[in-house]
């Protein structure tokens, strides 16, 4: 029977073969950081993952939760699980040469004191500085000073329905990072931005210096379908090169959520959209 040990044993020893396979990735075009929201390989778990994101190429990556968490009791998991879980995790991206920049964590209204600062202390594990988070507009105010005594930044990430209490517009932004220290800033995500009716590149010129992250999709407008690259409504190409012309060091994390086919084959084609834009 397979131990724990063994079985960490077995799957940093496939993130390494993978790396064999797989020439060390660089996603870095024209000064612009291509990388993967992990969530775009939500089919497969994270070993399966990260071989996933060495073959379309891509070297840096936000980490969704879903990778690490069960799917059930989660609660009581994020209060009590060991750290050494997280560093295991980091241990499997730095073997593939990937690097790990965020994680997806989103605190919520009914999060315990205990589960908000376990948040921090998984990031820390993780070696990362900035925690996403699809969070309520009213957990801001706790979340800040959880971020100001780890120092590590908290992106808040917005999505395109208009429910009371979620972020979704730039006011909503503006009313959680209102005070708050220099340790909250957003996870702009383009395509739910422009579903919503708003203008990705102009709210990314005026608030790139809080802006941790970009999550990239396309959408249509008015509450569009999700679509393929270069399908839809959402700027991503004049996003692409305002962070290549300005250099400003913000990850661009595809997020592949569009029905598609093989998520290789369509993460490939994402990636293949993305360096034609910063051409």
């Amino acid at each position: 029977m397979m131990t724990r040990r063994d079985f960490h044993r077995a799957a940093t020893a496939a993130a390494l073969s993978s790396s064999v396979l797989f020439a060390k990735p660089d996603s870095v075009i024209h000064g612009v950081q291509l990388g993967a929201q992990s969530y775009s390989y939500r089919d497969r778990p994270l070993d399966a993952a990260i071989a996933g994101m060495l073959e379309n190429g891509l070297s840096e990556c936000e980490l969704w939760s879903g990778h690490v968490e069960p799917k059930s009791d989660v609660h009581k998991w994020r209060e009590t699980v060991s750290l050494d879980e997280f560093k295991k995790v980091r241990e499997k991206f730095d073997a593939a040469g990937i690097k790990l920049y965020a994680y997806n964590y989103s605190f919520r209204d009914n999060f315990s004191d205990k589960e908000m600062a376990r948040g921090f202390e998984m990031a820390e594990a993780l070696g990362v500085g900035v925690i996403t988070a699809s969070s309520n507009v009213t957990t801001a105010r706790r979340v800040d000073p959880f971020a100001r005594k780890a120092r590590i930044r908290v992106g808040f990430h917005n999505h395109s329905n208009m429910h009371d209490n979620e972020f979704n517009t730039p006011e909503s932004f503006a009313k959680a990072l209102a005070g708050g220290s220099q340790y909250l800033g957003i996870n702009l995500d383009i395509g739910h931005f422009t579903a919503a009716g708003f203008d990705a590149p102009a709210y990314l010129a005026q608030h790139h210096d809080r802006i941790v992250t970009l999550h990239l999709k396309d959408r249509k407008k008015n509450q569009g379908d999700n679509m393929p690259f270069g399908q839809g409504d959402t700027p991503i190409k004049p996003v692409l090169q305002l962070l290549k012309k300005h250099k400003w060091k913000i990850p661009a994390n595809i997020e592949y959520e569009y029905k598609g086919g093989d998520t290789i084959a369509e993460m490939n084609k994402c990636v293949a959209y993305c360096k034609a834009a910063l051409a």
